[in-house]
């Protein structure tokens, strides 16, 4: 099953500072405020959503098609995605823009002064699905992922035309668009990905119910955080799937990216709804446990020792004989 993740592809620089931002700010001078600050630390993680995602199928023996744009600073992590099964050559490259990224700047409160560069991402929305699909043989399944609006607009509505079955997954978008764009972007989809406060702004702005959601979409997949995950689908019995006990939390961010991983996955591999659940639940709990997005390991014996502790036997069977 060839699936193409489009999205975001980005590069997280965080600092800390030592002090507070409140002890540099004066009161009757903030209409001209000008400040520096020296930080102890740098990270720079690797990120972006549809990176995240296609990392961890990567990690799964699934082979995704990453699809966004970056900048001429993207050797590196293209090398470090193709290492990890990652099919990176239909990641279009700007000639004049950098990779986005988030810089942000953490003091010892834990306030944040952050900003977000969009750089080449802006340049998806000139990416064509059909070159995609050409090069690799077809696509069977699309996951739209949160990226630049155009270019999420241009690939649901390409996917339609060509009926090539798409997932929807606004993600951090959502907050930005209107309900038009939200019931084009939703209208048809296979799958239709969200945690469960993005469902209520889902059905806030385009004023439909979850019924009628759930009508014109196949599948809708909601993270429930802690209690895992949900799917229904209509004239059917709704899926519920736990989560794997956590050996420790470590960073929540990119969980949600890791349980699309899994789940997609599980797609590729053709197995149960339920089952692809498990191993997204699975996948992302090894994030959680990780400080970075791509930074945990995915050791086959570990997870399928976990796995089966968290599912049983017979699940574990499942999954083993397609994770090798």
């Amino acid at each position: 099953m060839r699936i193409a993740v489009t999205g975001s592809i980005a590069t997280d620089h965080l600092m800390t500072f030592p002090g507070r931002f409140s002890d540099q700010l004066v009161a009757d001078q903030l209409h001209t405020v000008s400040l520096s600050f020296l930080v102890d630390q740098l990270d720079v993680r690797r990120g972006g959503v549809a990176a995240n995602i296609a990392f961890g199928m990567g990690q799964l023996g699934t082979r995704p098609i990453l699809v966004g744009a970056a900048g001429s600073d993207f050797d590196e992590y293209r090398a470090w995605l193709d290492r990890h099964g990652v099919d990176t050559d239909s990641v279009r490259i700007s000639e004049t823009l950098h990779t986005a990224r988030f810089v942000c700047t953490t003091d010892a409160d834990h306030n944040q002064i952050g900003s977000f560069y969009t750089g080449a991402m802006s340049e998806a929305r000139l990416i064509e699905l059909k070159t995609v699909a050409d090069r690799v043989g077809g696509l069977d399944l699309v996951s739209v992922g949160a990226d630049d609006p155009e270019a999420m607009l241009r690939h649901t509505e390409e996917c339609r035309a060509r009926s090539i079955p798409f997932a929807a997954d606004f993600s951090q978008q959502i907050a930005r668009m209107n309900g038009d764009e939200i019931r084009i972007l939703l209208d048809g989809a296979t799958y239709l990905f969200s945690n469960e406060y993005e469902k209520g702004l889902i059905e806030t702005k385009t004023g439909w119910t979850d019924e009628e959601i759930l009508g014109r979409v196949g599948h809708r997949v909601t993270t429930l955080g802690a209690r895992g995950v949900r799917i229904e689908r209509v004239g059917e019995e709704t899926i519920e799937v736990g989560v794997p006990d956590e050996e420790r939390k470590a960073d929540p961010t990119g969980v949600g990216d890791a349980f699309r991983a899994g789940f997609l996955s599980g797609l590729a591999w053709g197995v149960s709804l339920e089952r692809a659940a498990q191993v997204g639940c699975m996948l992302a709990t090894l994030v959680i446990e990780t400080v970075g997005t791509q930074e945990y390991q995915l050791r086959r014996g570990h997870f399928m020792e976990r796995f089966t502790k968290a599912y049983g036997d017979e699940a574990a069977a499942e999954v083993q004989a397609h994770l090798g």
